[in-house]
């Protein structure tokens, strides 16, 4: 049973990240897809005799989070870089709602990338909090630890050293976070905004 289909993206030679690590990237997140279709298929073989299985059951769904994870963020991420660089128009909902938290674009950006260098492995995320109508800028662990409960994502950035290892060395990282920044589709990540609001 596959539950979970291989999104593509349109994705062009990019500034800053090379296709190569981009073809690298996409390997993982088929991975991320192809082990959260195996996992839930397991659960349903085992789940009649929980008892009998509660050890591998539990692990399984404990796993189910990180790939389901990988999956998801990754396809935020990879469709933020899709069809080429766009920049934000400033009279849409997503910029005037950026500014009404941040005071300005800029101010967004500085929080963000300030964000996406935290230490050790995970994403920087845009989140749209519905029940306050707030954007919330958040760093998640792995790919599933942290994750802010209810809120939907907006803005993703991966920020595990496979994302840039081809390009970049990891104290380099911040090179990554600009080149990632001048090659967003801001028309997909209004498109995620949109759709949540």
């Amino acid at each position: 049973m596959e539950t979970f289909k291989l999104k593509t993206f349109n994705i062009p030679k990019l500034v800053g990240i090379s296709e190569k690590n981009i073809e690298e990237h996409l390997k993982l997140y088929k991975g991320y897809v192809a082990n959260a279709n195996l996992i839930l298929n397991k659960i349903s073989e085992l789940k009649n005799e929980p008892d009998k299985n509660a050890v591998i059951l539990a692990e399984l769904q404990r796993r189910f989070g990180f790939e389901f994870g990988g999956m998801r963020n990754h396809e935020y991420y990879f469709a933020s870089l899709s069809d080429g660089s766009k920049e934000i128009e400033k009279d849409n909902k997503l910029y005037l709602a950026i500014e009404k938290e941040w005071g300005s674009f800029e101010n967004f950006l500085i929080h963000f990338k300030f964000v996406a260098m935290t230490r050790g492995v995970g994403w920087a995320i845009l989140y749209y909090d519905k029940v306050y109508d707030k954007l919330i800028i958040s760093w998640v662990d792995e790919q599933h630890i942290g994750h802010l409960s209810g809120l939907s994502i907006v803005l993703a950035l991966d920020m595990w050293e496979h994302a840039y290892y081809l390009d970049y060395i990891p104290s380099e990282k911040k090179k990554y976070v600009e080149a990632f920044f001048e090659n967003l589709n801001w028309k997909k990540v209004e498109e995620s905004f949109n759709n949540v609001i």
